[in-house]
């Protein structure tokens, strides 16, 4: 492109060179060719006034006396009548530019020009134009190398960047060139940049939350499906079924819940539900996990209270905070239920050290973790808390305690867009 932008502008410069420059030349030609005919006229006929105004007043007219009157490389002939010619000059040889002026007393005058004298002269405008004109081409040659690499250079670096889209690198580079069409495929290209780094984003968000969240019930429901192989009970064996029956259930409400937020965190399916039969069925599962650490795990406050949320996504932030204090925490954990104004609160505190002061609310933030874990869970629990327009918040960092607040007034319902509303 480079290459070809430099020939064009190049081919461009030389035909308004040839236009312009052979009209020129024609023109100086024709106006040096005249100014040095009209030249020769106005000395022949001053030649001749010369000799007439010595004629009238009966001076010497001779060749000596006339001799400055001619130019240096003119050649005069007077004839008077009755006397013979005088020669001024040297007398020029092959083309030359003449004029013959009659004077008043009978006499003539020719005055002759070597057309030499033009031919040299149009030479040197000839000269001068050439040079003008090989100045005209190197500035254009030089302008177009700007003018290449300022279009060029710009192209090879959107090229690069959509290069690197392709690679899988979506930073944008919010350059700039000066050029507006340039301007603007650098501005898609910078959009793209940043909408396929969200994308990518939101998908390793996705497969991290998925592995955090399916870890728990797939273990699990691997205990259910052990503890059938190894009993030859059929009673055993239905019961712990049913039990691996609910795990799925749960995994498939698990990745339901993970999906949707990925496409809208804000979407939720909020309804009223039971909070003690969640949080009892919290109790039930973590209870084998705990017994085998040597700890307790209890729930005490309010009961029978309805709470405003996705029945799955509670069980799946109470699993995290449960999660969170067998990992991390120490001692009993116990969950609290409570009510605050138009709320539901779940309290979930242990016995352990708590958090550290160096993280305070950094702990919901993803990848800040105390220990040597990934620092997804409590920040994907804040993530479905708030979903359904709830919260989780760190109540009290040392020893810890994480309240989820819950709404306990029932979700106003839509009116069906596809039905009247009734007056």
């Amino acid at each position: 492109m480079r290459r070809r932008l430099i020939q064009s502008t190049l081919a461009v410069v030389l035909v308004v060179i040839a236009v312009f420059g052979v009209s020129l030349v024609i023109v100086e030609s024709r106006t040096i060719s005249n100014s040095a005919q009209e030249r020769v006229d106005s000395e022949a006929l001053r030649l001749a006034s010369i000799v007439d105004s010595r004629i009238l007043e009966n001076e010497d007219i001779t060749a000596e006396i006339l001799r400055s009157q001619v130019g240096k490389e003119q050649y005069a002939v007077i004839r008077i009548p009755r006397k013979p010619p005088i020669e001024l000059g040297v007398k020029p040889e092959g083309d030359v530019i003449h004029y013959t002026a009659d004077g008043e007393e009978g006499e003539t005058v020719t005055v002759q020009e070597p057309r030499s004298t033009v031919t040299r002269e149009v030479g040197r405008t000839l000269l001068i134009i050439g040079a003008v004109a090989l100045l005209a081409v190197i500035a254009a040659v030089l302008l177009a190398i700007r003018q290449a690499n300022r279009l060029a250079s710009p192209l090879t670096d959107l090229a690069e960047t959509a290069e690197r889209l392709g690679s899988g690198d979506p930073r944008p580079r919010h350059k700039r060139y000066g050029v507006p069409e340039l301007d603007r495929v650098a501005d898609v290209l910078d959009s793209s940049a940043e909408r396929i780094g969200r994308m990518l984003t939101a998908e390793r968000r996705l497969a991290a939350d998925a592995s955090h969240q399916l870890r728990t019930p797939l273990t699990a429901l691997s205990m259910r499906l052990e503890e059938i192989t190894l009993t030859d009970d059929p009673d055993i064996v239905k019961e712990e079924a049913n039990v691996a029956l609910t795990q799925v259930e749960r995994l498939t409400d698990v990745v339901e819940r993970l999906l949707t937020n990925s496409r809208d965190p804000r979407t939720g399916s909020a309804v009223s539900f039971d909070l003690d039969e969640v949080i009892q069925q919290q109790l039930a599962e973590w209870r084998p996990a705990y017994r085998s650490s040597g700890r307790a795990i209890v729930s005490s406050g309010k009961r029978h209270l309805r709470a405003v949320g996705t029945p799955g996504a509670v069980a799946q932030v109470l699993a995290a905070l449960i999660e969170n204090s067998l990992m991390h925490g120490g001692g009993t954990v116990a969950l609290r239920t409570r009510v605050t104004g138009n709320q539901a609160v779940v309290e979930v505190t242990d016995e352990g050290a708590g958090v550290p002061a160096d993280l305070g609310n950094r702990i919901f933030e993803r990848t800040i973790s105390g220990r040597n874990s990934t620092g997804i869970g409590l920040a994907v629990a804040r993530d479905l808390a708030e979903a359904d327009g709830g919260r989780l918040e760190l109540l009290q960092a040392q020893p810890p305690v994480f309240g989820l607040f819950l709404s306990r007034t029932p979700p106003a319902h839509k009116p069906d867009a596809d039905q009247p509303m009734v007056r």
